[in-house]
């Protein structure tokens, strides 16, 4: 059996093998850097309940999407929780707002919002672990980049990150996504995109200084870009866990990635536990 499928069958035991059942919660945020209400889901573990404090992964949507997308599509997610014991947040990313401060339009400030806003609120709100230790971030496509793009960019915030799908590197895609309403078009700011592209921040980061994981199918328009990611964190000898399976830019296989990303999160929160 290869690595692959025994980590696929331990996460198929343990997601389905628990009957307890998370609690859903949809939330009033608010981002007082776009003077705005900003809705979320969190989601608790059964055992929330306890006096523990609970590390926290924040889950973002892709391109289009909403807060509501994952609890809506994921029917994984919630178990994951359970199985997990931890919480999740699924921000909402104003459709297109590839979780920049946008250069160009001041109404879009998700970096500050997902990265300082919201996570000020979760801790104020829920039960957490009030540190880097105890916070990860990860999502798809555009959610994927952006998972990347704040933990690199925010280290003393999170201290592990994920990309599921993720658009990793914005260049070759100038005219998609409404990428050029967050910088500029790319023919005229090209510092900006370059500036604002996972692959191009990888100076931002030394071996060891976040825990990373990154997973993308054969047949993704993103595959390619990831595998160049893959081959630049290898050059710069940082750790990383890179996953490819066949598969699609679809919620098929994001349903079966969200539990490699929940059970990495989870053995990188033990790692530190003290003693």
């Amino acid at each position: 059996m290869t690595a692959s499928r025994a980590l696929f069958l331990f996460c198929f035991l343990l997601f389905t093998g628990h009957a307890r059942a998370a609690k859903v919660d949809t939330v009033d945020t608010y981002s007082a850097s776009m003077k705005k209400t900003i809705r979320a889901v969190v989601i608790t573990p059964d055992s929330y309940t306890t006096g523990a404090e609970f590390p926290v992964v924040y889950l973002l949507h892709g391109y289009s999407g909403n807060y509501s997308n994952w609890i809506q599509k994921a029917p994984a997610l919630s178990r994951a929780v359970d199985a997990n014991g931890i919480i999740v947040v699924c921000p909402d990313g104003n459709y297109g707002s590839w979780y920049y401060d946008s250069p160009v339009d001041a109404s879009f400030r998700y970096e500050t919002y997902v990265s300082n806003e919201l996570v000020a609120w979760v801790d104020s709100h829920y039960k957490t672990i009030k540190d880097r230790q105890g916070r990860a971030i990860t999502g798809l496509s555009m959610g994927g980049h952006g998972g990347l793009y704040l933990a690199f960019r925010h280290q003393d915030v999170f201290g592990a990150a994920g990309s599921m799908s993720g658009g990793v590197d914005i260049r070759p895609f100038p005219n998609n996504w409404d990428i050029a309403k967050r910088l500029g078009p790319y023919a005229q700011f090209p510092d900006r995109w370059e500036k604002h592209t996972v692959i191009n921040l990888l100076h931002l980061l030394t071996p060891g200084s976040l825990s990373l994981i990154i997973d993308c199918g054969t047949d993704d328009f993103f595959f390619r870009v990831n595998n160049n990611l893959h081959d630049k964190l290898l050059e710069r000898n940082i750790a990383h866990d890179y996953i490819t399976r066949p598969g699609g830019h679809n919620w098929t296989y994001w349903n079966t990635a969200i539990s490699y990303q929940l059970l990495f999160m989870r053995q990188f929160f033990d790692k530190r536990k003290p003693g």
